[in-house]
């Protein structure tokens, strides 16, 4: 007895595309981009699901610290790209600010932040900015 091939409904790897996303640069931005962010990797664990749990949350808050970033320090818009790496996934995080981030000191004791480009270089395994005519692009690579 002949019975007709299933079709496996889940997600195939080339269907998980970039994900873009553009925001305002308002302060509910950096929600939203940890959203969309969220919304992709729920879309990439249907086909490959991470190598270790933490790797989700890492890029998550790479993500938030990227996007804050550029909220506080860029001024205007700013645009989020994800996608799929053999290994990982690539974000890329345009603004309108032509100033390379760079490391401040990070003091507990008296507020101001100056952690978040810390985390970012020690969760990401490549980070690189990349200024272009109208702002730059900072692009980071994580584990998956």
């Amino acid at each position: 007895m002949a019975s007709e091939p299933r079709r496996d409904k889940s997600l195939a790897a080339e269907e998980i595309t970039d994900r873009v996303a553009g925001f305002h640069g308002e302060l509910h931005d950096v929600t939203d981009a940890r959203l969309v962010a969220e919304e992709f990797l729920f879309d990439l664990a249907r086909v490959s699901a991470p190598t270790a749990p933490e790797h989700w949350d890492d890029i998550l808050l790479v993500v938030t610290e990227l996007a804050a970033n550029a909220v506080q320090y860029a001024p205007g818009p700013f645009e989020m790209r994800l996608r799929r790496t053999f290994d990982g996934v690539h974000v890329v995080m345009h603004d309108t600010s032509t100033t390379a981030p760079a490391p401040r000191p990070f003091r507990p004791s008296h507020g101001g932040g100056g952690i978040g480009w810390h985390l970012i270089h020690t969760l990401c395994d490549q980070v690189s900015v990349v200024g272009t005519d109208h702002g730059k692009d900072i692009h980071v690579f994580l584990p998956w």
